[in-house]
């Protein structure tokens, strides 16, 4: 699943590409909003709320999608080729005078009213990158469940909305804990909450999640995705295992010299 950060630059992007301008077409390809007629309304703005896009039309009409696992936004020059995947993945589709924004295997698909955005992102917490971030409301419900997983309570967007599970897994790293230990036994849980703020500010308008300062392919991550490689620190091998129970169950990477275990 995209983090914040990634979801922050395609809302960039769309905003960029589609912001004031008319719809001189749309197509939603979902049942509940096949019929929807947005033609001539104006685009106001695109706005990435956690890992969520908010696009607001004129006219007080929001359409909410979510990336999830595969879903993906693709922004084309007016006459060029579409390309992204079958025509039948296609979910959502939003044309301008000069561009055409195209939605695959978009698995959420919302039309409502800007006056009711709650319903789709009210749950979510402080975000990340969003003009509401509050650090320590953010500790606050973190360190609500004192018993939970680390990995768990960052990766619950009520707790703070954006971090996903490459950050997750390094974060637990340079915390110097095991993804699995209780939150309420994590010394200096501020401190995760500022650098997770801090890692994707730097990241949000570049490609990689760099967790390292190394923007090298290869060096851009201290544990996550390099299983059996030896750790950057102390030499020992990467671990790696699945957390969680179906369907919220996720990959983990961690050291187990340089993160305490339980």
């Amino acid at each position: 699943m995209p983090e914040g950060d990634s979801v922050f630059r395609v809302a960039a992007e769309l905003r960029s590409a589609l912001g004031g301008e008319l719809l001189t077409g749309a197509d939603l390809r979902v049942p509940a909003h096949a019929t929807a007629d947005l033609v001539g309304r104006r685009v106001l703005e695109v706005v990435p709320r956690g890992k969520h896009l908010l696009t607001r039309f004129d006219g007080g009409l929001t359409l909410h999608t979510h990336l999830r696992m595969d879903g993906r936004w693709k922004v084309f020059a007016a006459g060029e080729r579409w390309s992204g995947g079958a025509a039948w993945q296609i979910r959502a589709v939003l044309r301008t005078a000069g561009r055409a924004a195209v939605g695959y295997r978009l698995p959420v698909v919302e039309l409502l009213p800007t006056a009711a955005e709650q319903r789709a992102v009210g749950h979510l917490g402080p975000d990340l990158l969003g003009p509401d971030w509050d650090a320590g409301e953010a500790l606050r419900r973190l360190t609500a469940e004192p018993d939970r997983p680390f990995a768990s309570a960052l990766l619950d967007q009520r707790n703070l909305a954006g971090l996903g599970n490459v950050y997750t897994n390094e974060l637990a790293f340079m915390a110097g804990v095991a993804p699995w230990a209780p939150v309420g036994g994590v010394a200096g849980m501020d401190r995760v909450v500022a650098l997770a703020h801090r890692l994707l500010t730097l990241n949000r308008l570049s490609h990689g999640h760099v967790t390292t300062g190394d923007a090298r392919v290869d060096r851009r991550h201290w544990v996550y995705g390099r299983a059996r490689q030896p750790c950057r620190r102390c030499g020992t091998g990467i671990r790696t295992s699945t957390f969680g129970a179906a369907p919220q169950e996720r990959v983990v990477f961690w050291c187990p010299r340089c993160q305490r275990e339980p």
